[in-house]
């Protein structure tokens, strides 16, 4: 099921976004793809003062960069695959984003249960020369050793974390009484977790915004969906939510479309093969006796099978992680039945005295991964490394460079796009005048440092005359950093109320998001401008609230309110398994 719809009003804000693209047609870049590594190199060209435009077909952040683990990480598994540059600039990135995002990216201790000493030594060699599965074999406590001293080694400069400790079973299993009994060791370290990665990309394109003033432009809803009709155009973008269509130029194009790069291209009228994605699923679970068993930590392990999996505790909920499988870009990434059974047994091989049904899910979700065509290596071994493809194209009279990204994750989105930037400052003549590598990200600036400066920031903006109590504005400073001081200025500036539905959205804040944060459906504000889907929150009554109050804003009519719960409650039933109550007339 798309989560496309039909043609809708756009809010003022959005629509006035759009009219200035389709009022100067032309850039000297334009961007194609609204994830997070697409709007990070928005950010960094609109920092340069390049006169730059990113387009995206659905929401921001709605692809793989939504469906991620919600890890920020150094990737120890891929040390085995020998991609040892990356694994050093995800650490290096890993440490950097705790810094300059503070708001969204915080420490993550983990642990590796370990069920033997010796297990891998003859087979390692053996998959780090030919990328090949084989037999599934642990790796024992001596590889995972090896592999952690390693990726302490890379931590030394700019390090934010501890460094790795080993514990002996008896040890292991005082901190953890739940973990399986047959462990032998168990290995604890430290990465970091973004708990609101759609948000951070949010943060991300705001301030490219607002760095590149009128040079900097960017609309989702907006699609590429062939070469310009005009002789003189690069592209023709179309209007999701209104069907319009118009011709747009630029000298330079980027193709930061994911696991979709080959379809965007074929639209753009030359076909690529450079893509080979795999799919990846979770699941979110309201388990109170897992959530304690894991003792606040990531619980980080290889399965049976080989794969690496997680079991994740994120406030008051459990994820669980995940699947790799090769993906088919004609149907909808979608978590299957077979995937939850896989996440269950996972589950009963670390925690073997836990259950857990399906109705303690609250919510899945599943993302193509952008990795590049495999062919015979097995999904786990391909790499999550990242490349550039250029080539000069003709549309009718004007020509353009076209940049392919393939790859890329998460974890390295800022270095990426400063590579990615430098190329396109190399094709256009232009130098780097401002470096993203201290900057401070969105609402990071000036975030506490510590537990009380947290209290103490909270404490100071309580206003009840407002409605502002230490919950709501926790809330909002937990959602938007330390930007939740404009949002805290416009709701003290009018009536507002909370939501019957749930304390943590008001009127007044859904339409402050209707104003500045381009929504285009009723969805865009339960998956990717809030937590509510993620921890199963959403309800038949909050999906009206919430549409009306948006309506006031959007100018939705009756019939509109309708389909846009209508068509939020099918993205969530059909992509998410989400089952809701009925919805409130």
């Amino acid at each position: 099921m798309s989560t496309q719809q039909n043609a809708a009003p756009r809010t003022p804000q959005t629509r006035q976004t759009v009219q200035a693209i389709a009022g100067r047609p032309s850039a000297t870049v334009l961007i194609v793809g609204g994830g997070i590594n697409g709007v990070g190199t928005f950010r960094d060209l609109a920092l340069q003062g390049v006169d730059v435009v990113l387009v995206e077909r659905g929401d921001y952040c709605q692809g793989a960069s939504g469906a991620s683990s919600h890890m920020i990480h150094g990737g120890i598994r891929y040390l085995e695959n020998g991609e040892f540059r990356l694994v050093k600039e995800s650490v290096v990135e890993r440490n950097r984003l705790m810094k300059i995002a503070p708001h969204y990216v915080k420490p993550l201790k983990t642990t590796i249960p370990i069920f033997s000493t010796f297990s891998g030594i003859l087979s390692a060699p053996i998959r780090f020369l030919t990328h090949k599965q084989g037999k599934p074999q642990e790796r024992g406590a001596f590889l995972i050793k090896l592999g952690l001293s390693l990726y302490d080694s890379f931590s030394r400069d700019g390090g934010t974390v501890p460094r790795h400790q080993f514990r002996g079973r008896d040890k292991a299993l005082q901190e953890l009484p739940r973990l399986n009994p047959g462990i032998k060791y168990a290995a604890s370290y430290f990465d970091a977790s973004v708990h609101n990665p759609e948000r951070l990309t949010l943060d991300v394109l705001n301030d490219g915004l607002k760095a590149g003033g009128e040079k900097a432009r960017a609309a989702n809803y907006l699609s590429v969906v062939g070469p310009a009709e005009s002789s003189d155009g690069v592209v023709r973008l179309r209007d999701e939510l209104t069907g319009e269509e118009f011709d747009f130029s630029a000298d330079v194009v980027v193709n930061v479309t994911g696991a979709w790069v080959d379809q965007s291209n074929t639209a753009l009228g030359a076909p690529t093969r450079f893509m080979g994605g795999t799919k990846g699923s979770h699941i979110v679970l309201d388990h109170p006796e897992l959530l304690a068993a894991t003792g606040g930590r990531e619980i980080f392990f290889e399965h049976t099978d080989g794969r690496i999996v997680l079991i994740y505790p994120m406030g008051d909920r459990v994820l669980v992680g995940t699947t790799d499988i090769n993906a088919d870009m004609n149907e909808d990434a979608v978590c299957t039945p077979e995937e939850i059974d896989y996440f269950f047994d996972l589950i009963s091989h670390v925690f073997p005295d836990i259950s857990v049904t399906s109705d303690q899910i609250v919510y899945t979700f599943s993302g193509v991964r952008p990795l590049p065509r495999h062919d015979d290596t097995a999904p786990g071994f391909v790499s999550r490394d990242y490349r550039i493809e250029k080539r000069e194209q003709d549309f009718g009279t004007a020509k353009a460079t076209v940049l392919s990204l393939v790859g890329g994750k998460w974890t390295t989105f800022r270095a990426l796009s400063e590579h990615l930037s430098d190329e396109v400052l190399g094709l256009i003549g232009a130098s780097r005048t401002v470096s993203t590598a201290k900057l401070s990200i969105g609402g990071g600036v000036g975030f506490p440092s510590d537990d009380a400066g947290v209290q103490q920031w909270i404490k100071a903006r309580v206003n009840p005359a407002a409605g502002l109590d230490a919950a709501r504005v926790d809330v909002l400073l937990t959602r938007y950093g330390t930007r939740a001081d404009e949002v805290i200025a416009y709701l003290a500036d009018g009536e507002d109320r909370l939501l019957h539905s749930t304390h943590e959205l008001s009127v007044r804040e859904l339409h402050w998001m209707a104003d500045h944060e381009q929504i285009g459906h009723l969805v865009d504000v339960l998956i990717r401008r809030t937590s509510l889907a993620f921890r199963g929150l959403v309800t038949g009554e909050l999906l009206r609230e919430t549409a009306e109050a948006l309506s006031e804003q959007l100018g939705w009519d009756k019939d509109r309110i309708v389909e846009e719960c209508n068509h939020a409650a099918t993205v969530l039933e059909n992509l998410h398994l989400v089952q809701l109550d009925s919805l409130v007339a």
